[in-house]
């Protein structure tokens, strides 16, 4: 068999059953670990899946940066921003993370809602200038441009004074193995932080976020109370998360 066409199967495979194990592969195929181990490698420098202890899972696509998110399933997003907004209570104090799903989010807040919104965000922050009768909070740090974000040292101290009734976290990957998961190791740290300081934690994942991970894990799935997710999700995709007692919202 060429390593091409081994490739492939096991990207099919991985598509399928949403994960692979090495050695499965090795008897499947009839070759060694170390050549599975090497395809592996290779294609997760391709960026075509993400690589675990023992094997393989699906890599998100989500991992793009946030110009180029912008354009994935924007109308699916917007959906589940929709959603998500209409979770934050009059009074509530809520922490909206960065992402194009939070833009979302705070683009369809109420504009008579009073509550008061902590953010890393500076595009949410810019989103919600018009709302007058919220009360913006945004924490400064250093850029991460690649989600348009503030991390860092100066960002932790900041949240260290906030204690929240809810977060609504972006990932880029959710896996029920994997957990939560995203491309950056400062930012998986400022989500478990964030989620931290908050009484619950609420993530908005759009399709192409489910059952796959990123490289650096930032919770376990029952850190969440809920995920929303688009109203079409197949149930395969949101199952795995409810079985672990997380609460699913379509969108």
């Amino acid at each position: 068999m060429l390593t091409s066409q081994r490739k492939q199967l096991i990207l099919d495979m991985l598509a399928r059953e949403g994960q692979v194990v090495a050695r499965t592969l090795s008897a499947a195929f009839g070759v060694s670990e170390d050549t599975v181990r090497r395809d592996l490698r290779e294609l997760a420098g391709d960026g075509r899946l993400q690589r675990v202890h023992g094997g393989a899972l699906p890599s998100s696509p989500a991992a793009v940066d946030f110009a180029g998110r912008q354009g994935i399933e924007s109308t699916a997003k917007a959906a589940i921003g929709r959603a998500a907004a209409q979770m934050i209570a009059p009074g509530q104090i809520a922490i909206v993370d960065g992402g194009t799903t939070a833009v979302q989010l705070a683009r369809h807040l109420p504009r008579d809602l009073r509550a008061t919104i902590v953010t890393h965000s500076p595009s949410v922050a810019v989103e919600l200038a018009q709302h007058t009768a919220l009360e913006v909070i945004l924490i400064g740090g250093r850029l991460f441009r690649h989600s348009m974000v503030a991390v860092g040292a100066a960002a932790l101290e900041a949240l260290g004074h906030i204690r929240a009734d809810v977060y609504f976290m972006g990932v880029t990957g959710v896996h029920p193995e994997a957990g939560f998961s995203t491309g950056d190791l400062e930012e998986a740290y400022m989500k478990r932080a964030l989620a931290a300081h908050a009484a619950e934690t609420i993530v908005l994942a759009s399709a192409e976020k489910l059952n796959a991970a990123s490289a650096y894990m930032i919770a376990e799935i029952t850190a969440a109370s809920t995920v929303v997710v688009e109203e079409d999700t197949p149930a395969a995709l949101t199952a795995p998360l409810e079985a672990l007692g997380v609460t699913i919202v379509r969108a």
